[in-house]
């Protein structure tokens, strides 16, 4: 009977982190740039009630979560017509550095802008580096306008009508990203041995003017919602006929 209740709980734990990962992604919905997240299940470990026999009998102590996984699909491209609007067609990621501490992440969330000091910059102010890991500089003073070709190459066009090239975009892709670490933001921890490249190294292209949008699939979520939720339920339903289980063992002494 104990062994029941305590089985009954580690899935309402189980169950209850699975809904909140779902709470998450469906928060995350119209995240730019946002990889939704996965749970699994594994078994604990089982004790035994005897070792005779051909079969071991065995009773199971329950489950418990064993991963919780980011889902790195390509989410879909919304246009915006915004030229500093960036997509990573394929794998990689954008490297961004904060100014004030020097520490380097990365993101798919491509919403970038161009501040007063003419830096192309994330919107939390990070600076976005080009394939040499220095930050990508477009003066306003000297170009009428600038553009980015799908290799991420960024060009200025000067009064004269000539262009000059800015840099290319740095992309980074890390041989796994779901052991990436999630820094808030849409921003991931630069792990070690990453190194940053350019588009066409990795076998990826940059989108000018698109976003890429959350790969959340609001269906999906909301089926698995319902299965965590029965899931939940049905453990708990197993505490409580533990619990009315004992009580009548308390009441046989009466």
């Amino acid at each position: 009977m104990l062994r029941s209740m305590y089985a009954g709980v580690s899935g309402m734990k189980s169950f209850q982190t699975k809904l909140d990962v779902i709470g998450n992604n469906i928060s995350n919905v119209n995240t730019v740039g946002y990889k939704k997240s996965t749970v699994s299940f594994q078994d604990l470990l089982s004790q035994n009630l005897s070792g005779n026999g051909v079969n071991p009998m065995q009773v199971g102590l329950g489950t418990s979560t064993s991963a919780i996984t980011v889902q790195h699909t390509q989410g879909s491209a919304m246009a915006t017509g915004n030229g500093t609007d960036l997509t990573i067609i394929g794998d990689g990621f954008f490297v961004v550095r904060d100014p004030n501490g020097g520490q380097e992440y990365l993101t798919r969330a491509g919403n970038f802008l161009v501040d007063d000091a003419g830096n192309l910059v994330t919107q939390q102010g990070f600076h976005v580096l080009n394939s040499e890991g220095a930050p990508i500089s477009i003066d306003r003073e000297q170009f009428l306008s600038f553009t980015i070709n799908q290799q991420g190459l960024v060009e200025g066009r000067m009064a004269d009508g000539s262009n000059q090239q800015l840099g290319t975009i740095g992309v980074a892709a890390p041989g796994n990203p779901s052991a990436l670490v999630k820094a808030g933001g849409s921003l991931y921890e630069m792990g070690e041995g990453i190194t940053i490249e350019n588009a066409t190294v990795v076998n990826s292209r940059v989108a000018s003017g698109q976003l890429e949008m959350s790969n959340v699939d609001l269906t999906e979520e909301f089926t698995e919602m319902i299965v965590a939720q029965r899931g939940f339920q049905a453990n708990s339903r197993t505490v409580t006929v533990s619990d009315e289980i004992l009580q009548e063992v308390v009441n046989l002494k009466r």
